[in-house]
Parts: C-alpha cells; structure tokens; sequence
C-alpha cells in the first residue's frame, strides 16, 4: 500500500485517529494511515457506502470485528478498534510498515525458493492464530499479504466474511479473488479452515512464479480449472512443488493444517523461519519495504 496524499474529499479523522494519507482502496473501503491519539501509527480502513446500510452488515461487522481483535498472531496485523455504529463503519488495525506481495512480485519479480518458504511459514502461522479465533479469512490473496522488515502480515481477516455475507445476500455474487479461492469457495460447500490452506498455496504460488496456478481463459474458465483442473505449476521451483502440492489438493479434508505447512517451511529452510527478522527479503525487495516507513507526527 503506497502511501498518497490525502484528498478534498477525505475526512481529517475518523474515531479519534488522525488521517494523514492513504494507503489504499479496494472493493470494501478506503484505507488511510493515520495516528492514535497517544501518536502511534495505524491504518484505518472505512467501509464504502452501500456496505454499510443494512442491519445484517452491522450486526455481521460488529460480531466479526470482536473475534478479530482476539487475533494476537505475529503475522497478522492487530485489530485495535473498531465501529460498527458509525454512518460508515471503520475498523483499525497496526500500521505495517511495508509493501503487499502482489506489489512487490509486480514490480521486482518472483521470489526465490527460499524467501517463499519463509513467506509461507509466516503466512500459516498467521492462519493458525485466525483459525484460532473461529475465523476463516476467505480471501487469502497477494494484496492481503504485507511485507514488512520482520515478517509478512496478513490483514483483512477482520471483515472478510462480513462483507462476503453481505455481497451474496444482496447480488448474489461471491467476493473473494477468483484466482486465489479454494474449489469449496466456488461451489458453496460448507466453510472450513482449509479454505485459506488452498488460497496459501495459491498465493505461494504467485510469489514463486508472478502468477496464479489456474491463471487461463475467461473467469469462469479459471473457476472451472479450480474445481476440476490439476494446478499449473510448470514455472515453479522444484522444491516448492510438494508444498504447494498439498495445499491445493481439491479435497479440503487432505490438506495439511497450517502447523504442519509450518514443519515442511523450516524443514526446507533449515530452521531459518524461526528467524524470519534476519533479512528474510532479497536487497532489492528489502530496499522497497523501507519506502513505507510511516511520516513523524504533525
């Protein structure tokens, strides 16, 4: 999320937290740094009107967001307030310093093998501490994955199925990347944890290569290729093939959980993911990450 000047049309704050730029805009909201009352950096994200209307959205929001904030993993960003009663309903989370994945493979490439056993590690012990909290991301994708001086951060898993419910309720459309979402997501199945396991592997995926394992023809070719077609894994490095293998098997009962994904990263890595802070990017991917140190306080 790049950092860009805020607008004539931005609030100056929301809740108390001072906007000091944005951050970034998606299919939910806009997504503003801003800064606690106390001067500690966060990131704000405001739901765009329309989603925030309804009754079911609110109570979905208010009840999501109280399970979220019992989220206390190193690898996600903390939500720390939240208001499901607002005109339009805010969440904020810790500001992470840093890029998301999708931009950082844009603009510098795949990752090397390594560096994306060290991103899966992270990115399941994230999954282990949402699952934890009863929650199921739904949309593990690369925009949702920031990568910080210390780690990766997966954001969003506040109100991901609060909006999901939303959308299916009023268009009955399906939110989520259709690239990145497990075959279960796109038959309407019943919700599992395993769900985000199909999504990570699809991400590592894209992190190894720069593209989606089901990335061919129109969208309903690439739900299609979901459900029924093997993965494209052509372009990826041997020794993430297993790995990912797993992760995208098409029963969701046979994945692994996110600790035993966690077992085969530091086993690859030589039990380097238990020292993820120790320069886990390559020069040129560190050297964006240090772009998105946030501004003093005005």
């Amino acid at each position: 999320m790049a950092l860009e000047p805020l607008t004539s049309g931005d609030p100056a704050e929301v809740g108390g937290y001072r906007l000091r730029a944005r951050l970034g805009a998606g299919g939910t909201g806009q997504v503003y740094l801003a800064f606690s009352p106390g001067g500690r950096p966060v990131a704000v994200k405001v739901v765009r009107p329309g989603l925030g209307e309804g009754q079911d959205f609110r109570r979905r929001f208010r009840r999501e967001t109280q399970a979220a904030r019992q989220v206390h993993g190193l690898y996600t960003a903390q939500v720390l307030d939240a208001d499901p009663d607002a005109t339009s309903p805010w969440l904020v989370t810790a500001y992470v310093p840093g890029p998301s994945l999708r931009e950082v493979v844009e603009l510098h490439g795949p990752m090397p093998a390594q560096t994306v056993f060290l991103l899966v590690a992270g990115v399941a012990e994230a999954l282990l501490a949402i699952h934890l909290a009863g929650l199921v991301h739904r949309d593990l994708k690369p925009s949702n994955v920031l990568l910080a001086p210390d780690g990766p951060r997966v954001i969003d898993f506040g109100i991901a199925r609060t909006v999901e419910a939303t959308t299916l309720t009023n268009s009955d459309m399906r939110v989520g990347t259709p690239l990145f979402m497990a075959p279960e997501h796109v038959t309407g199945r019943p919700v599992t944890p395993a769900m985000d396991v199909f999504s990570l592997g699809a991400v590592a995926t894209y992190a190894a290569t720069g593209r989606s394992p089901f990335l061919q023809g129109s969208p309903a070719d690439v739900l299609y290729r979901i459900v029924h077609a093997p993965p494209d894994l052509e372009r990826c490095p041997a020794e993430l093939r297993g790995l990912i293998e797993r992760c995208l098997i098409k029963d969701p009962a046979a994945r692994p959980a996110p600790g035993d994904i966690i077992g085969m990263c530091r086993a690859r890595t030589a039990g380097q993911a238990a020292q993820i802070a120790q320069a886990w990017l390559p020069p040129a991917m560190a050297a964006a990450v240090t772009r998105y140190a946030a501004p003093p306080v005005l």
